[in-house]
């Protein structure tokens, strides 16, 4: 699986998940709820790892991962199940004073939460603990002391080799400056070892089997003495099997004198004469504060330390409130009033000196699982996401790409759970999150993904997704970006908002990138260029409003604006392009009128250009060796091109074409000053296009003359005011350019001779 895999199968969970939203017990099910499939998918991972020789730091991280989800199934069921009140121990002794200590201990257990969860986490350190060693095959006990001391014992020199003269188990103690044969010592390391890491890992039965193989049932014997005293005949608690009251006078299991079997244990952790490795046994088999110096001294990791604390306080917790129960035939005392919350406030306080522990191998007490861990043990889950969220601008935190991806993806789905089950999580810590690991997919190329965890977002997904769309840009085809939007709708985004917002920032975005059209008119004779990739991402804006008739009144507003720019700059080719992209359905849209009239406007512009140069293109066919009937038709062509470019741009030229009216003058605002700019651009280009191309069309149409000196009419016309559009005070002169040039057509009216200067002039009226 690889980590684009993984990225996907953690959001197929997520999917899943949120199909079962209203299902609290799927959500929170030992198997198949959320939290268990994100931790399986981190061991499929680590197998993977594991069998590529990956780095060993990456599988630590996600094995990390892989015990916060299980921390985080162990925990949260209980939290959501409400917490009814059971019997108190007290209350079952009243009833029945011979109810065993192994009822009343559960009975401590089930009257505090803390305490319950607290077991609870014991429980998953063991289950997350090491493997542990299993010691070597023996074919005896201390089989070569044993050897040492027959072969003495025969020689009658009881005393060689500084060993041992006798086999009991407290012999190395009991002769001082005697010890076992250094195979035996070296064994009897081994297996204490190997039980003290069964005690980590709560596998006593292991340890227990250990010792029998070992030829040590003695040791057994002191390991099960843990247990405590149960039997279920004179219990009051309900009998799940029929099979538990058979026999009951031999039915029962435990330990009658755990008491004085712990104080025993704790003696023995004590004692310097034991090992060190047989100290820590018994130290980890009754651990207590008394003992809580020698369990710390074999701490190699984090989690040993929150072990040890954890063992301590519920032993203790435990010990304390059967201690205090009276009138039990089996356990009490003296009844004395405990404070349960100054008891829960130093728990708290003792947990927390685990935020800075010294570790000595594995990640630190400051690595973010570990404060994971430790916060979610705390019940303190939106301090854990207040303190993410302020990593987050860590740039050095960000440099370290896959710690940096993974901790954004565990924190994005812990948000995500923790809102499934109705746990609430500060709104913009949670906010913020989600963003990173958006940033995250982005990076990773995982767009398939980005609608589900940007609806996630609440009143911010839309903006947010459409964020995601926008950078996109150019990368994407039109059928990507209509499929990423239809993502939108399949995670409950409002996919026609999506658009909107979409082509909205994509053309904030271009318009920053693109250099604003004011200043000196830009050409428009020179050789049309394809457009750059700022103009494209541009163009390609309308897209987004273009996919569906919802959009297409946005579509048209975004048209116009987008037009209107390139009009501008002088871009008639990108502008045309633009044009070739919308749907004919925008052209139905009558609503509001303003925005109406200005698109049709623009359309009308486009027919007359196109005209305008479909009549150049038709005069150069003009020279070309052309037969009497090829001529006949080319120049009839020619003639009603031009007729056609005559009416329209006469039409164009009398109509107010892109005209504000008095109100939007007055104010001036930006759209106006695009408007009178795109007037003052296009209006004199093509007056002066028309004129030519009736001057230079004479030889075969002469009327045209007298259709190019009446086209300064319409100029000079103060009802059309279109000599207003060809002055700009910081634009060339154009008015006489055009002045010039209709003298031109004037002289051009006297190249078949006559006396009379005006007849041109009189036969244009």
């Amino acid at each position: 699986m690889s980590d684009k895999e993984l990225f996907a199968s953690f959001a197929e969970v997520l999917a899943l998940s949120q199909a079962m939203k209203d299902d609290l017990p799927g959500l929170l099910d030992p198997e198949t709820g959320f939290a268990p499939r994100m931790r399986q998918l981190c061991m499929e991972h680590i197998q993977e790892l594991e069998e590529a020789h990956a780095s060993p730091k990456e599988i630590e991280v996600l094995r990390l991962e892989e015990h916060t989800w299980s921390l985080l199934q162990a925990l949260l069921p209980a939290r959501k199940t409400e917490f009814l009140p059971k019997p108190t121990a007290q209350q079952l002794i009243a009833i029945n004073p011979y109810t065993p200590p192994s009822t009343l201990a559960q009975a401590v257990l089930n009257s505090s939460r803390l305490l319950e969860e607290l077991v609870v986490v014991r429980e998953w350190l063991q289950d997350t603990a090491p493997t542990p060693p299993i010691p070597e095959a023996t074919t005896g006990y201390w089989k070569f002391t044993k050897h040492n001391v027959l072969q003495g014992m025969r020689s009658g020199n009881t005393y060689r080799d500084g060993l041992v003269k006798e086999l009991d188990p407290d012999a190395p103690n009991r002769e001082e400056g005697r010890a076992l044969a250094s195979d035996d010592a070296s064994y009897e390391k081994g297996l204490l070892q190997a039980l003290y890491a069964c005690v980590r890992a709560g596998r006593l039965e292991d340890a227990v089997d250990f010792c029998r193989r070992a030829h040590q049932p003695w040791r057994a014997s002191s390991i099960l003495g843990s247990r405590l005293f149960a039997w279920p005949a004179i219990s009051t608690e309900s009998k799940e099997d029929d099979a538990m009251v058979e026999d009951d006078a031999e039915f029962w299991h435990g330990n009658r004198r755990r008491k004085l079997w712990k104080k025993t244990c704790v003696h023995a952790a004590l004692n310097n004469t034991l090992s060190d490795q047989e100290r820590l046994l018994y130290a980890a088999l009754a651990p207590s504060p008394l003992t809580a110096t020698i369990l710390k001294s074999a701490c190699r990791t984090w989690e040993d330390h929150l072990w040890v604390q954890i063992s301590i306080i519920c032993e203790e917790k435990e010990s304390l409130e059967l201690s205090r129960l009276s009138g039990s035939f089996w356990e009490g005392g003296e009844p004395e009033e405990v404070d349960q919350e100054e008891w829960e406030e130093e728990v708290i306080e003792t947990l927390d000196t685990l935020q800075d522990v010294a570790v000595l191998e594995g990640p630190k007490a400051d690595h973010a699982f570990h404060f994971s861990q430790l916060h979610i043990i705390l019940n303190r889950t939106d301090q854990l996401l207040k303190a993410f969220d302020g990593t987050l601008s860590d740039e050095q935190f960000r440099k370290d790409s896959f710690e940096y991806a993974q901790l954004t993806r565990f924190f994005a789905h812990l948000c995500l759970f923790l809102q499934l089950i109705d746990i609430p999580t500060p709104p913009i810590e949670t906010q913020h999150i989600l963003e990173a690991y958006l940033q995250v997919l982005e990076q990773a190329e995982q767009r398939p993904l980005i609608a589900m965890y940007a609806g996630a977002l609440g009143d911010n997904a839309v903006e947010r997704y459409a964020l995601f769309l926008v950078s996109l840009e150019l990368n994407a085809d039109v059928g990507e970006r209509r499929l990423a939007l239809t993502r939108a709708n399949e995670h409950g985004l409002d996919m026609y908002r999506v658009a909107v917002v979409t082509a909205e920032r994509t053309i904030e975005k271009a318009f920053d990138l693109l250099p604003e059209p004011k200043g000196p008119l830009p050409s428009i004779i020179a050789l049309p260029q394809p457009p750059t990739v700022d103009e494209l991402f541009l163009l390609r804006s309308i897209e987004w409003t273009t996919f569906h008739e919802e959009t297409y009144e946005v579509a048209l507003e975004q048209t116009n604006v987008i037009l209107r720019y390139f009009l501008g700059v002088g871009r008639v080719q990108a502008a045309l392009s633009l044009l070739e992209m919308l749907p004919s359905g925008l052209a139905d849209i009558s609503e509001p009128e303003t925005r109406a009239t200005e698109y049709l406007h623009y359309r009308q512009f486009f027919v007359i250009w196109e005209q305008l140069e479909r009549v150049v293109e038709q005069r150069g066919q003009g020279d070309l060796p052309l037969s009497k009937d090829e001529r006949g038709a080319w120049l009839s062509q020619y003639r009603n091109s031009i007729d056609q470019a005559h009416e329209q741009v006469t039409t164009l030229l009398t109509t107010e074409w892109l005209v504000p009216n008095e109100t939007e003058v007055k104010l001036a605002d930006r759209r106006t000053r695009e408007l009178l700019r795109i007037r003052q651009l296009y209006i004199p280009e093509i007056i002066f296009r028309l004129h030519f191309i009736l001057l230079n069309s004479r030889p075969w149409i002469p009327e045209n003359l007298k259709r190019a000196l009446k086209l300064a009419d319409v100029v000079a016309d103060s009802r059309y005011k279109l000599y207003d559009d060809f002055v700009k005070p910081d634009g060339p002169e154009r008015l006489g350019k055009y002045l010039r040039a209709v003298k031109e057509a004037f002289v051009a009216g006297l190249e078949k001779g006559g006396s009379d200067p005006f007849r041109p002039v009189l036969a244009a009226l």
